[in-house]
């Protein structure tokens, strides 16, 4: 199985890619897709060359399925919002090129690439090296996104299976149910 891992970002997404082997983990590819050269200004420039970027590492690695890492709110609200817009251009070109989406956070990463959900990057891109026998670190963002992809071969089969047992349900409570609230 190949998987494609996103660590996005509006101004630097990274993007990593691994092939999966029953425990075996393959490096594949790896890098960066930057913005900076348009406009800070320009955020439907910035988000098409997310989209056409993802598209095309999509297109030259043909992964099975694809993960991205979930985003949470940050000190700043306006810098949360934009980062979930660029979150939302990747999502729409993985799911444009019919790959399967699967989310983990970057606690979740960091918990099943290093040991504990406090890594430091520099931590991550360590394990990452020593994980797929890379000769060097691979650049931070980067390394966020081959730690998605490593998450996903070590968690995505069992979640796979519990899915399969047991049937999820929808939670009601603090939600609408028949026109009123609670």
């Amino acid at each position: 199985m190949r998987i494609l891992g996103i660590d996005p970002g509006l101004q630097t997404t990274g993007f990593g890619v691994v092939d999966v082997d029953g425990h075996k983990l393959a490096y594949v590819a790896s890098g960066t897709i930057r913005t900076t050269q348009l406009a800070l200004g320009d955020l439907p420039g910035r988000l098409k060359v997310l989209f056409d970027g993802i598209s095309e590492v999509v297109a030259r690695y043909q992964p099975d399925v694809a993960t991205v890492e979930i985003v949470f709110v940050n000190v700043n609200p306006q810098s949360t919002l934009l980062l979930g817009q660029a979150r939302g251009a990747a999502i729409t070109a993985l799911v444009a090129r019919d790959l399967p989406v699967a989310e983990y956070t970057a606690l979740q990463m960091k918990k099943a690439v290093v040991g504990h959900g406090r890594a430091a990057k520099s931590q991550v891109q360590e394990m990452v090296r020593r994980l797929l026998n890379l000769p060097g670190l691979p650049g931070t963002d980067a390394a966020d996104a081959l730690g998605m992809a490593i998450t996903h071969a070590h968690a995505g089969a069992a979640m796979a299976r519990l899915g399969e047992a047991a049937t999820l349900h929808r939670r009601q409570h603090a939600m609408y149910k028949g026109g009123r609230s609670y």
